[in-house]
């Protein structure tokens, strides 16, 4: 069974949550915690919010719904960054000109798992198990629309 937490528009680029990432994946989630407390970035903090939200959804699910999860079992089996928007943004250059940059963000998931077991993601609001990833991938819009131009 996985467990899985998301953190969205998080004011950080993606390329610097996952340094802290990459020090988290595969460990335990003690080990985890531990590693992120003494972490010297300023996204671990968030990291370490997201973490314990995914641990609170595995619990949740033990108790409430009744599943069998061995809590200090957990394992981080995958931690990604993805991009989030981008804000444009103006500085002031010399002779009246400006000089565009982007403030970047990033969509952070974090999923648990217990070790030797395979299953689909268990979501908090649903009772069902969600489909494999692999099933829920978008087909690209370029085919959609080469489909409709026929």
């Amino acid at each position: 069974m996985e467990f899985r937490a998301e953190k969205k528009f998080l004011r950080v680029s993606p390329q610097k949550a996952r340094l802290v990432l990459d020090l988290i994946k595969g460990l335990r989630v003690e080990e985890a915690r531990n590693t992120l407390l003494f972490t010297k970035k300023r996204v671990a903090e968030h990291i370490a919010k997201l973490l314990q939200s995914a641990l609170d959804n595995a619990n949740f699910l033990a108790t409430e719904k009744g599943l069998d999860v061995e809590i200090d079992n957990l394992y981080v089996r995958e931690a990604v960054a993805n991009d989030g928007p981008r804000m444009k943004r103006i500085r002031p250059a010399p002779q009246g000109r400006a000089y565009r940059y982007q403030r970047r963000m990033a969509h952070v998931v974090l999923v648990l798992a217990e070790p030797g077991k395979k299953g689909a993601v268990a979501t908090v609001v649903g009772e069902e198990e969600a489909a494999p990833a692999k099933a829920r991938r978008r087909v690209p819009l370029l085919g959609k629309k080469k489909a409709l131009a026929k």
